[in-house]
């Protein structure tokens, strides 16, 4: 296995347009997995919500839940 830095270099002798390439390709890469892992969270979060584990609520009731959150885990 290669270590990061290890990467880095053999990257940095890739020729520019073979760099952009694959940055191009990471971006791609990272998008889909962030897709996946909302999809993942959203398909758990609507589970819970049908089994009754999440109760509906207003826009104003959750962002005073948050905040009292925020504030509680602040000290």
């Amino acid at each position: 296995m290669n270590t990061f830095e290890e990467v880095l270099n053999l990257v940095t002798d890739l020729p520019l347009d073979q760099q952009e390439l694959l940055i191009s390709i990471l971006q791609r890469r990272i998008a889909d997995m962030r897709r996946k892992e909302l999809a993942s969270s959203s398909q758990e979060a609507l589970a819970e919500f049908r089994t009754g584990n999440l109760k509906p609520q207003t826009a104003t009731e959750a962002i005073a839940e948050l905040r009292t959150y925020l504030n509680t885990n602040e000290t």
